[in-house]
């Protein structure tokens, strides 16, 4: 008991599995009661109804699991987690359990690696091994029976981790300095400023010359360009013209109009006046023939084969 620190007043909590020896656990928990005295308390807790034996935030001082003679106890993450939850601050988990020597995949077993892992990820710290043997004949019994597992290359490892001195969710107010600190940038010169400031008097002084920003353009500045000027030289090049993509010197706008202007002066003209009435009204000539009425003044597009059957 010497190597778990235990003293008189403290709270110890034991958790065994079905794995565990009955009498080993009695003997255990009588020395444990002796060592921690009136003052203290002893738990014994099944590690399956841990996570339902609603225990207290910082609840013991000392954890000891798996830690009877000829268990084979296997530690989930969500028990670990549990471990961590009702230990108090500085208070410290001893485990043991068995594990594999390498990794072997869709493994229930660890490896000592990934155990002291699973305890730092739990909220641990100070997470180290104490003792590393090899399983007795009847723990590799105990493995195959109660773990369902057989393997030959399994070891005994016993580890610690240790509760960080303050509980989960806990806050403190951070001490701020309200003293001011430098800027931390270089003196100005008051010389060198003085020789770069321009005050009032100075645009008043004669030996100042100043340049009138009219006089920087020329005759030819002020002329409004030729918005032919302004094309592109490959702009509506061709047999064909043709606006850039994204055009932006007026041609594209140019040639929309004129084509409206096309589709317009294309439109057939009425003779009698009558075609937007109907097939009813019309001549037999009619170039609407054969198409719905329609609004006098109504832009009306007439496909290649109404002027062909006309």
């Amino acid at each position: 008991m010497a190597d778990f620190g235990i003293s008189a007043g403290q709270f110890v909590a034991v958790v065994w599995d079905k794995s565990s020896p009955m009498e080993a656990l009695k003997d255990l928990v009588d020395k444990l009661r002796a060592l921690t005295g009136d003052e203290g308390r002893v738990s014994v807790e099944n590690i399956n109804q841990l996570l339902q034996s609603a225990h207290k935030e910082s609840s013991f001082d000392i954890i000891l699991s798996g830690i009877i003679p000829g268990s084979t106890t296997l530690h989930s993450a969500e028990i670990l987690a549990e471990m961590a939850r009702i230990l108090r601050p500085s208070g410290c988990l001893f485990l043991k359990e068995p594990v594999e020597t390498a990794v072997v995949n869709n493994s229930k077993v660890k490896t000592a690696s990934k155990l002291c892992s699973a305890l730092t990820l739990s909220g641990l710290v100070e997470v180290k091994e104490l003792q590393r043997k090899f399983l007795s004949p009847e723990e590799i019994q105990s493995v195959r029976e109660h773990l369902g597992y057989h393997s030959d290359s399994l070891l005994s490892v016993q580890i610690t981790g240790k509760k960080p001195d303050f509980e989960v969710g806990s806050s403190s107010q951070l001490k701020l300095s309200t003293t001011k600190k430098s800027s931390g940038k270089p003196a100005v010169d008051p010389a060198a400023a003085k020789l770069w400031t321009l005050s009032a008097n100075d645009m008043e002084d004669e030996s100042v010359d100043l340049i009138d920003s009219d006089e920087l353009l020329d005759p030819e500045d002020m002329k409004k360009p030729d918005p032919a000027s302004l094309r592109a030289a490959s702009c509506g090049e061709g047999k064909k013209r043709k606006a850039c993509k994204n055009c932006t010197c007026g041609l594209a706008e140019e040639l929309e109009r004129e084509k409206s202007r096309d589709q317009i002066s294309s439109q057939p003209k009425s003779a009698c006046g009558n075609c937007y009435l109907g097939d009813a009204f019309r001549c037999a000539s009619c170039p609407y023939l054969g198409m719905p009425a329609f609004r006098p003044g109504e832009k009306v597009l007439l496909s290649d084969s109404n002027f062909n059957d006309a």
